[in-house]
C-alpha cells in the first residue's frame, strides 16, 4: 500500500511548488530573511560555529543556504592517492554499475544512460565501472566540490520531477535520481571520464555551477552544453556548484579507475573532501 507521504509526493505540482519557495528565500527584506534562517538553523540544529558570516551579514535566506565554510573547515584527503567526498551528507549507496543500472534501493534501479539524459556514449563508458550517491541533508554545508581532478567536458540540464529525496522516497519512488530534474556534468582527468550529477529535489529553488552561474531549471526542455574546448579545469577539491536548496549528487566513474573504501555503506555520514574511494590508475588519463 503506498503511504501518504508518497500519495503527496505524487499529487503535489513540485514545479509551482518550487518556485513558490523559490521566491520566498531569495525574499532581501531582513526581518523575512532573518525569521526564516533562524527558523531554519533551530528546526534543522545547523552549525553555525563552522560558517564564515553570522545571520545578519546573510542577503537572503538563499545566500545562507548557500553559505562557505571558515577556512579549513574542511580539509581536504591526499588527492594523489585518493578519490574525495563531493560534498557533506550521507551515503544513500555506493557501488558498481552492473548491467548498465545503478542500485537506488531494494528492486530499485536507474540506468546511467536515464541518469546522463540519453547520452549513451557517456553511459557506455560507465559499463562496470562505480557509482557513488551522496544524499545532503536540509542542514548540510550545500556547495559540491570537485571529487576528483578534471576537464569539464559537457553539463546537461534534464527537466524532471522534483520529488523530496529521501530514503522513504528512495524505497518507494522508481527511478528517483534519474527522473528528478538534474544537471549532468562529465569531466576527463587523470582518473580517465567521470560524471558529478546533481539532482534536485522538492523546492529546490535552483542549481548553480561555478562556470555558468545559475542554471535555467524548471525548464520542459532538456539542455546540452559542450565545454569540450577545455576552458575550465579543477583541482581535486575545488567547488563545482551549490544548490540552493536541495538535494543530491551522484558520482560515476569509468572501471577500474575507482575502489570504493570499504568502510562506506548506506547511510553513513560522509563530509566534503574525506576520502571516499582509492585512485586505481593515478597517472592514467587526459
Amino acid at each position: 500500500m503506498t503511504s501518504p507521504f508518497i500519495w503527496l509526493q505524487h499529487m503535489l505540482p513540485h514545479h509551482a511548488v518550487s518556485r513558490m519557495a523559490g521566491t520566498l528565500a531569495s525574499s532581501e527584506s531582513r526581518p523575512v530573511k532573518n525569521l526564516l534562517i533562524r527558523r531554519f538553523i533551530d528546526a534543522y540544529d545547523v552549525d553555525m560555529s563552522e560558517a564564515a558570516r553570522s545571520i545578519d551579514e546573510y542577503r537572503s535566506f538563499n545566500d545562507f543556504f548557500t553559505r562557505e565554510l571558515k577556512p579549513g573547515a574542511r580539509p581536504l584527503a591526499d588527492a594523489e592517492e585518493y578519490i574525495l567526498c563531493p560534498a557533506d551528507g550521507a551515503i544513500s549507496q555506493i557501488g558498481r554499475i552492473e548491467g548498465g543500472k545503478i542500485f537506488q534501493a531494494k528492486g530499485r534501479h536507474f540506468t546511467a544512460s536515464q541518469l546522463l539524459g540519453g547520452d549513451e556514449d557517456a553511459a557506455r563508458r560507465f559499463e562496470g565501472g562505480s557509482f557513488a550517491t551522496v544524499y545532503l541533508s536540509p542542514r548540510d554545508y550545500h556547495r559540491v566540490h570537485m571529487p576528483a581532478a578534471g576537464r569539464l567536458t559537457s553539463a546537461t540540464y534534464v527537466p524532471g520531477d522534483l520529488f523530496s529525496v529521501n530514503q522513504v522516497t528512495a524505497e518507494n519512488v522508481d527511478g528517483l535520481f534519474a527522473r528528478n530534474e538534474r544537471l549532468a556534468c562529465l569531466f576527463d582527468g587523470p582518473d580517465g571520464c567521470f560524471a558529478s550529477v546533481m539532482v534536485g529535489a522538492m523546492i529546490v529553488a535552483g542549481i548553480e555551477t561555478v562556470w555558468s552561474g545559475l542554471e535555467e531549471t524548471h525548464s520542459p526542455k532538456l539542455k546540452r552544453t559542450d565545454f569540450s574546448g577545455g576552458a575550465h579545469r579543477f583541482a581535486a577539491g575545488d567547488e563545482m556548484g551549490r544548490f540552493i536548496l536541495g538535494s543530491t549528487v551522484v558520482l560515476l566513474f569509468e572501471p577500474g579507475r575507482v575502489e570504493w573504501l570499504g568502510q562506506f555503506k548506506a547511510g553513513d555520514s560522509v563530509r566534503m573532501g574525506e576520502a571516499l574511494g582509492r585512485r586505481l590508475q593515478p597517472n592514467a588519463g587526459a
